[in-house]
């Protein structure tokens, strides 16, 4: 008889799009949560608000990777990823939560600590209309894209 070898679950992934969609391109990190929960994938959770709130610290700390995604008004284009760790200090104001101080938030009072990163997918115009500039929408698909490959990729790799 064969031993039977337990495999690891997959990563808990979340995806946190946040800005205001009635604002152009303000609107891309709601729009690329929108396609990520798309895929329907296991183990895969999108989320969208218009702002980040101290509670979303909640959520965060329930998984094992957290993509925190934005527009960007400056920038590379299409976008810019980088790493996040906690803050030293936590520092909020009503309308202000930076992802840093979230994950703090997470870490000191729910036990989370997830990896986790910033995508700030950048933008051009961000007026009073509720449609996305061709030009964002161009650095969408391209973020899109690349989020995508990289779930599948760490799919792949728990399953084999």
């Amino acid at each position: 008889m064969s031993p039977v070898t337990a495999s690891a679950p997959p990563p808990r992934v979340l995806v946190l799009g946040y800005g205001n969609p009635g604002r152009q391109d303000d609107g891309l990190g709601p729009a690329l949560a929108v396609g990520i929960d798309e895929l329907g994938c296991p183990n895969l959770t999108a989320l969208d608000n218009y702002q980040l709130n101290i509670e979303d610290a909640i959520d965060v700390a329930a998984h094992d990777i957290v993509w925190f995604v934005d527009a960007a008004k400056a920038g590379p284009s299409p976008y810019a990823v980088h790493e996040l760790s906690p803050a030293a200090s936590i520092e909020f104001t009503s309308h202000i939560v930076r992802p840093e101080a979230i994950l703090a938030i997470a870490l000191q009072c729910y036990g989370g600590s997830p990896q986790a990163f910033m995508l700030a997918i950048r933008g051009y115009e961000f007026e009073f209309v509720e449609e996305l500039t061709p030009g964002a929408e161009h650095n969408l698909r391209d973020a899109l894209a690349m989020l995508v490959e990289r779930i599948r990729a760490l799919q792949a790799t728990v399953l084999s």
